[in-house]
């Protein structure tokens, strides 16, 4: 299988995009549909929205997810009205079928499965403190995570740690694979097993 710099993946989400193709509903989809493979509806989902459309992917997720019967919960500590354009709209999508989120972890139950949606290939700088403690405090948890795009705190080009990173069960890249999965090291450590969704996307080499 072919791997990608951040640089290639991004230029082929910029070609789709022109082409008029919604990339980011057909991301959220297949990270629900992924889910829904694994766990029954009533199943008990936390994703992990970061400030990104790595966080517009998880919505997109969360609100299909909720639809479906799974019971869904939302941890977004950023602002959403500071979302890019894409991710905005999967916010409002989200609190359109009367989602909440809040800003941290609670105590309870916890759920059955984890999506992380915290930051994707577009990390570049290590974790700051609040989001490190956040990744922290659910790999304590270890329970089973789909990281999107890459694990948040790994640097998709290099694979190397940017703090500590989330540990994977599983990781589903979207379009290519991003090289920093695949050498040995942190990155591939953190992200378990890998998948792939091309969302419909040919990169060209």
């Amino acid at each position: 299988m072919s791997v990608y710099s951040v640089a290639r993946i991004r230029l082929a989400e910029q070609q789709a995009q022109a082409r008029g193709l919604a990339l980011m509903p057909r991301a959220g989809a297949a990270a629900a549909d992924f889910i829904a493979a694994r766990w029954p509806a009533g199943a008990a989902v936390l994703a992990l929205v970061g400030p990104g459309n790595n966080g517009g992917d998880a919505l997109v997720a969360a609100t299909r997810l909720q639809a479906a019967g799974y019971r869904v919960s939302v941890v977004m500590p950023g602002d959403p009205d500071r979302f890019p354009a894409d991710a905005a709209r999967a916010y409002a999508a989200w609190r359109a079928r009367g989602g909440a989120e809040r800003a941290g972890l609670a105590p309870g139950p916890r759920p059955d499965v984890i999506i992380d949606g915290l930051f994707g290939i577009g990390l570049n700088r290590p974790l700051g403190a609040d989001w490190q403690a956040l990744v922290d405090e659910v790999n304590s948890w270890e329970l089973p995570v789909l990281a999107l795009d890459v694990p948040s705190g790994v640097d998709a080009d290099s694979g190397r740690a940017l703090g500590r990173p989330l540990r994977a069960r599983w990781t589903l890249s979207f379009i290519g694979r991003a090289r920093g999965l695949e050498a040995p090291g942190p990155g591939r450590d953190a992200a378990g097993e890998l998948h792939l969704d091309t969302l419909g996307v040919a990169v060209e080499p």
